[in-house]
């Protein structure tokens, strides 16, 4: 059987004890997530720039740097390798030469969770796992819904009771088990942990388990990658659980282990509602962590997330890119929406505005300059917000 992969060993960031990878494994026992490590010797010498270009566009072309051993056992829809759009409109309005959006959107399932979701799960697979559970506030458990069917394993998701209904239709569509639950994506996932204790499901809640990272670490191969092997000056992010943007953190510092980048890298902004802005709140006085948000509210569903449980690597990544943490208000996303919609025809999904309004306000505050290359991620479709449209 072809082997996929240089995966080694499971790392803990914070104690660096090391754990086997062909088993399961949830956090370390000292409260943080795992991190998978590579043979990135190896795959320097075995792996080019210019065999990645021969392989088909999605994010399993870069195999060997993700976690599944046997090719059986990978589980794809086509995701990832989606497009970096030009915005020459909206960067000619903001004075911004070298503007970006990196539109998630048009993964299969509609967000980026797709990505996350189709690793983790072929991983779970080949590790024996048939029955898997998470909490979600949308997307999230529309992935998992989505690659559980295609893998033929059973898929629990627990969602608060104000999750869009479209999001709860697509989970029970691809017959996954859906439960609501009174309260916030925290609420759902002392609900969803409860149960995999007692029933024995796996819990692929966001950084409870290493792969979901490992499929999001793949937007930072692919902005490289796109970017002729160089990395933009800025990537503005929207930030609720904040894998993607740890895991683009990881993925740089492993691209210069490989030698395919230096070790210049972009200024992380993550963006944040204000009505739940706790990773702004703890950048702002200089915590390591942040503390829980009370009574989050905001349009933004996936940036409802009143404490990250990788808060730390989130404020650490932030902070060692130079980087910022920004809030914005419900009106100025959807401002953003109309504006991304109307001048780019991209339909961002709240999230994805959100880094639109966030980098109004960098700008007005002369905070990014105008030859530098600058990304907005999307991290959704809009199509799936349609309840937030407002008649004018």
């Amino acid at each position: 059987m072809l082997c996929m992969s240089f995966l080694t060993h499971l790392e803990c960031p914070e104690c660096e004890r090391t754990f086997p990878a062909d088993v399961v494994q949830n956090l370390c026992p000292c409260g943080a997530p795992l991190f998978a490590r590579y043979d990135l010797e190896r795959a320097a010498t075995e792996l080019t720039q210019e065999k990645l270009a021969e392989r088909p566009p999605s994010l399993w072309r870069y195999h060997e740097l993700l976690p599944v051993i046997q090719a059986e056992n990978i589980v794809s829809l086509g995701e990832g390798f989606t497009p970096l759009i030009r915005a020459e409109r909206l960067g000619r309005d903001l004075g911004l030469s070298h503007l970006y959006i990196k539109d998630e959107s048009q993964n299969i399932t509609g967000s980026f969770k797709a990505r996350g979701l189709a690793v983790a799960v072929a991983k779970a697979y080949e590790l024996g796992v048939r029955e898997i559970v998470i909490p979600s506030a949308g997307n999230a458990g529309g992935a998992l819904a989505a690659y559980a069917a295609r893998m033929g394993v059973t898929a629990h998701i627990f969602v608060p009771q104000d999750t869009p209904q479209t999001n709860i239709r697509e989970c029970q569509m691809a017959g996954a088990d859906v439960h609501l639950v009174e309260g916030f994506i925290t609420d759902a996932g002392e609900v969803a942990a409860r149960e995999a204790r007692e029933k024995g499901w796996f819990n692929i809640s966001t950084m409870w388990e290493p792969y979901r990272l490992e499929g999001k670490k793949t937007m930072g191969y692919e902005i490289a990658e796109q970017f002729g092997w160089e990395l933009p000056e800025v990537i503005v992010y929207p930030t609720g659980g904040g894998t993607g943007l740890i895991g683009m953190w990881k993925a740089f510092t492993e691209m210069s282990q490989l030698g395919w980048i230096g070790w210049a890298r972009p200024r992380m902004i993550a963006v944040q509602a204000a009505g739940c802005a706790p990773i702004v709140e703890a950048f702002r006085e200089g915590k390591v962590e942040s503390t829980i948000w009370q009574d989050p509210e905001t349009i933004a569903s996936g940036l409802k997330v009143p404490k990250a449980i990788a808060d730390f690597a989130i404020l650490r990544a932030i902070r060692k890119s130079g980087g910022l943490a920004v809030a914005v208000s419900d009106e100025e996303i959807l401002t953003a929406q109309r504006e991304m919609a109307q001048k780019e025809g991209v339909w961002a999904c709240p999230e994805g505005a959100a880094t639109l309004a966030a980098l109004v306000r960098l700008k007005e505050r002369d905070l990014v300059g105008a030859e530098e290359r600058i990304i907005l991620f999307n991290t959704g479709s809009g199509l799936k917000y349609t309840h937030l449209l407002i008649n004018e």
